[in-house]
């Protein structure tokens, strides 16, 4: 990359850019990159990043790589430019990112990942990430009984690129293929957009009129299909989705969507800060690289406890 054009990223960068309340900070800056606040989920890991970063006394920088690897390579390029101490990512794919969190470690600032794992161990510091697997089994077992273990269904799956989208698909279908009076009349990614999730659930309905029940990768395809069944006229159609989000547990309490499977976001973004706080003042975190997180199944039951991807007592 030439100078003219490091100097263009990091210029733009310098526009996100969240400061402590003070012009400098002891402890240094703290990049965190994820995809879009536009989906909530993400919104909140940065919030919960940025908020213990700062308890911590750490500048911060704020980057979105819209699940763009090529934007995410340029972002890791600024916050290298930047010298920032360490990195919280959400990353844009398990393959595309591997390069860019090596080239941070080769320029001597660790990388502390959340929500999504990549492909390679040994060059990030931390992998901290939802027990998709079990969360999509705590929601397919739900989806099941809320079916009464009949009926067809559709399926919304995320990104292909997101190792996410596969697991949970896996722990969906581990459950729901055990019973055979459950059928499966369509399986389609809407690449976890509510827009792209509206639009699949028109043309599903069209074709299967019959449907009885859906399960969505993510909140936010759960909240498009939702909207669109609404649009039908069809509410009363069984829709389960993932994350935990404020929207679906609103739509969960008004009586819409039927349940969801909290990951805790919030939390795990904390974690990671803390995490590289620890590993930059004595070089290690204490922990394994991979850390799972266990899912909570969110129902009429809990869904008033739900606030911002955490339960409150």
């Amino acid at each position: 990359m030439n100078i003219l054009r490091r100097t263009f990223i990091a210029s733009v960068a310098l526009a996100t850019l969240t400061t402590a309340p003070f012009a400098a900070s002891a402890e240094g800056l703290i990049a965190i990159i994820t995809p879009s606040h536009d989906n909530p989920f993400f919104k909140a890991e940065a919030v919960g990043a940025e908020a213990r970063a700062k308890e911590l006394g750490y500048e911060t920088l704020i980057l979105v790589h819209d699940d763009d690897p090529n934007k995410q390579s340029e972002l890791f390029d600024t916050a290298i430019a930047r010298g920032a101490k360490a990195i919280i990512l959400d990353n844009a794919g398990a393959d595309a990112t591997v390069a860019a969190v090596r080239r941070a470690k080769d320029a001597g600032i660790p990388s502390f990942l959340i929500d999504r794992e990549i492909k390679e161990s040994g060059i990030a510091v931390s992998q901290i990430v939802s027990n998709n697997y079990q969360g999509a089994q705590l929601g397919a077992e739900e989806f099941v009984r809320l079916m009464g273990e009949e009926g067809k269904y559709a399926e919304l799956l995320g990104r292909e690129a997101d190792t996410n989208a596969g697991i949970r698909s896996s722990g969906y279908h581990d459950i729901i293929d055990q019973y055979p009076d459950l059928e499966m009349v369509a399986q389609q990614s809407a690449n976890w957009s509510q827009t792209e999730a509206y639009e699949r659930m028109e043309t599903i309905l069209q074709a299967n009129p019959e449907i009885k029940g859906v399960i969505s990768g993510n909140d936010t395809m759960a909240m498009g299909a939702w909207a669109a069944l609404e649009a039908a006229g069809r509410t009363d159609v069984i829709v389960v989705g993932f994350d935990g989000s404020n929207d679906v547990r609103d739509s969960i309490k008004a009586g819409g969507i039927k349940a969801t499977v909290l990951q805790p976001a919030f939390r795990q973004a904390q974690l990671a800060v803390e995490q590289a706080d620890q590993f930059l003042k004595i070089g290690e975190t204490g922990q394994e690289e991979k850390q799972l997180m266990d899912c909570i199944l969110i129902t009429s039951e809990n869904a008033g406890q739900l606030e911002t991807f955490a339960l409150t007592q």
